[in-house]
């Protein structure tokens, strides 16, 4: 197999066609490795150098691209995955189906030739745990003379959906049962209302909108919010996300001020719980953040979803909402001489 290195923003028009073409065939975890994610990242939150590989097999068809970059950490070139690390919970390298071993043996040997970049390690994030990358870069680099270490980075909870509504709540223990239902009831009966944002309506107003509220949550998101590129990233991943039908983005209002809002990603059989934002101080007696919650679960039943995906951290809720855990890991790869 051929490789070819891209090192300016260039590639992601180079590699347009090929790049999604290749995300087709991979899992429905792989959302955050899509062309559309990969550049806006990059183009509000890059840093270091790219190192984009694309791998060829014979015919010169492209069967994998390993979207990397190369940034100094501590006087060391690390490797790591475009999206690495806050605002992507799940990373990975795009290979053809059934090719996954070639390009990763073909990405390896030329890290380890004279035309790679220099570099000293790998520090490749947000490996979910039924990422193909887990179970076989790890041996090939050893084979390679190569130190490799997988280490438990995270947890990302999820609930397998049934097919109605009433058939989750069922899944459910008899108490946080009745909590959902009475929680929902007084809800209702005080005059919420939920909403869904679409392109009929102005939506850089209900991206701010959300931005406000999510800020309003938390001193910690309200800070994130201001570091750079963030508010940036998430405005125009915003828009052209909900313009290909992607981002579900959703509100709960009592007398028409809004209470809560969940910025969610619907990508083939998964919803992805992304963000939140919540008014704290005017509606917490009236749970607006799980009653949100209840309806976007239900909601996602009805758009036939299979998995609700709560994405990285193991806050307890997620577990009384019915959600198991799956295991995110960090790929650690070093040169043997540098242990």
């Amino acid at each position: 197999m051929n490789i070819e290195l891209h090192t300016t923003p260039a590639v992601f028009d180079e590699l347009e066609f090929v790049w999604d073409t290749l995300l087709d065939e991979v899992h429905s975890i792989d959302f955050f490795m899509s062309l559309l994610w990969q550049r806006t990242w990059w183009k509000h939150l890059g840093r270091g150098t790219l190192n984009v590989l694309a791998v060829q097999d014979g015919s010169g068809a492209i069967v994998g691209i390993a979207p990397w970059f190369i940034e100094e950490t501590d006087g060391r070139q690390i490797v790591r995955t475009i999206g690495c690390e806050a605002v992507s919970d799940y990373l990975n390298v795009l290979s053809r189906k059934g090719a996954e071993e070639q390009v990763f043996l073909s990405l390896l040997e030329y890290m380890l030739s004279s035309n790679s970049p220099v570099w000293d390690g790998f520090e490749l994030c947000n490996v979910h745990e039924e990422s193909s990358m887990l179970e076989q870069l790890p041996d090939l680099a050893r084979r390679h003379n190569l130190m490799a270490e997988v280490r438990e980075e995270d947890i990302s909870p999820f609930v397998i959906l049934p097919g109605s509504y009433e058939g989750y709540l069922e899944q459910l223990e008899k108490k946080q049962r009745h909590e959902l239902r009475r929680k929902r009831r007084r809800a209702e009966e005080n005059g919420v209302t939920f909403s869904v944002v679409d392109a009929k309506d102005d939506v850089d107003e209900a991206i701010q909108k959300f931005l406000d509220l999510m800020a309003m949550s938390t001193p910690q998101k309200a800070s994130f919010l201001q570091e750079r590129g963030h508010a940036a990233f998430f405005q125009e991943i915003g828009r052209a996300t909900l313009a290909d039908g992607k981002l579900v983005l959703l509100s709960a209002s009592f007398a028409g001020e809004p209470a809560a809002a969940m910025w969610q990603f619907h990508f083939r059989d998964r919803m992805m719980l992304y963000n939140s934002g919540l008014n704290p101080a005017a509606f917490a007696s009236l749970s607006p953040g799980i009653v949100l919650l209840t309806y976007s679960i239900e909601d996602a039943i009805a758009r036939g979803c299979r998995y609700y995906d709560f994405l990285q951290g193991n806050e307890e809720y997620k577990f009384r909402m019915g959600a198991q855990a799956a295991n995110v890991y960090n790929l650690i790869i070093q040169r043997s001489e540098a242990v």
